[in-house]
């Protein structure tokens, strides 16, 4: 089933609703789609023996009881994960069938108390689990939900022989979802993993995910080995940036902070971007408008209604679990023009939009 028409923004469910549920679960993505997301998230990564599973990070530590199963404990190890020592425990080190017994926990435990209540009662799933959700999703609904495929840390799944392009090509071709068709959505920090998509033939838009500051790891990697320099993600978010990308990528993705304008890497400022000057960084609706002109698509992540996640203008009270003034922060960044809006709670990007339609 084709998905049709939708509002815009889109509503994406980050991970599915981990917002009420722990992300990556079954329960979280059958919520999501309850809650009335367009469109749900998955994070991907790979086990030892090549099963794409839906985890935030492949360090699973954060997202799984596996820190607490003394059959693991020898697991435990540090590797470097894109430039950086990271120590835990990596799904490329398990089976799918050892993951399997793993059950998953909620990664924001202290600021969501509520959906760490559900710890320890759902299992990690794959990929092709959540597929088969959404099949069953649109066949008792009448309706298709997108699915926006992020894969994580590709060059250093490539360097284990496992390529995370391949893998998922054959993941959607065993499930019936031949190329995709028009529920596909893929995103990437990495280009070079969009150009490999592309090249497999697999459809639907190719989005590029732009940090607040570094270069991508995968031009990192290219350019230590000539001795060159790599683009930043700044560099992809300039006018000549965004003109540049038209035709190599269907959209970026943005953190809030370059919506909301302010210093990079900030969630702490709310006023309007300003005027950048020639060559630098575009931000607010200024880069929305200017990918726009490019032919690109935009979309945000995260949307959060927490105090701990807004800028301080739309902060309420001291608590930081505490919810704000989500609404108004929700409206500000959508009437920016963005495309798409990533969020933990899906059924308040609905009432956002909602309330942007009735302004």
């Amino acid at each position: 089933m084709v998905p049709g028409p939708v509002e815009r923004p889109l509503v994406i469910g980050h991970r599915g609703a981990p917002g009420y549920r722990p992300e990556h679960t079954e329960a979280s993505y059958r919520l999501a789609f309850a809650l009335g997301a367009d469109a749900v998230e998955p994070d991907l990564v790979a086990t030892r023996d090549g099963v794409l599973v839906l985890r935030h990070e492949n360090e699973i530590s954060g997202t799984t009881d596996v820190a607490s199963r003394a059959e693991f404990a020898s697991r435990r190890t540090t590797r470097e994960i894109d430039g950086r020592p990271l120590t835990g425990w990596f799904t490329e080190d398990f089976t799918w069938a050892e993951l399997s017994t793993l059950r998953a926990t909620e990664r924001l435990g202290a600021i969501r108390q509520h959906s760490a209540t559900f710890d320890g009662r759902e299992p990690v799933i794959r990929l092709r689990d959540l597929l088969a959700l959404l099949d069953d999703a649109a066949d008792e609904t009448g309706r298709a939900i997108r699915l926006v495929a992020e894969f994580k840390h590709a060059t250093y799944f490539e360097g284990l022989g496992l390529p995370l392009d391949e893998l998922f090509a054959a993941e959607l071709s065993a499930a019936g979802w031949g190329r995709g068709g028009g529920r596909l959505i893929s995103e990437s920090f990495e280009p070079t993993l969009l150009a490999r998509l592309r090249d497999r033939g697999l459809d639907g838009p190719k989005v590029l995910l732009i940090e607040d500051r570094g270069a991508p790891w995968d031009l990192v990697s290219a350019a230590a080995g000539t001795g060159g320099r790599a683009r930043t993600y700044d560099s992809f978010v300039t006018e000549e940036g965004l003109l540049g990308l038209s035709g190599v990528v269907d959209g970026v993705s943005v953190g809030t902070a370059r919506l909301l304008g302010g210093p990079r890497s900030s969630t702490d400022v709310a006023g309007g971007a300003g005027l950048a000057g020639p060559g630098a960084p575009l931000r607010g609706s200024e880069l929305v408008d200017a990918a726009h002109a490019a032919g690109l698509a935009v979309y945000t992540w995260t949307l959060r209604p927490e105090n701990r996640f807004l800028a301080p203008a739309f902060r309420r009270g001291a608590a930081r679990s505490a919810w704000g003034d989500w609404l108004g922060a929700f409206t500000r960044i959508m009437r920016t023009g963005v495309d798409g809006v990533f969020l933990d709670h899906p059924d308040l990007g609905v009432e956002a939009r909602r309330a942007l339609a009735r302004a």
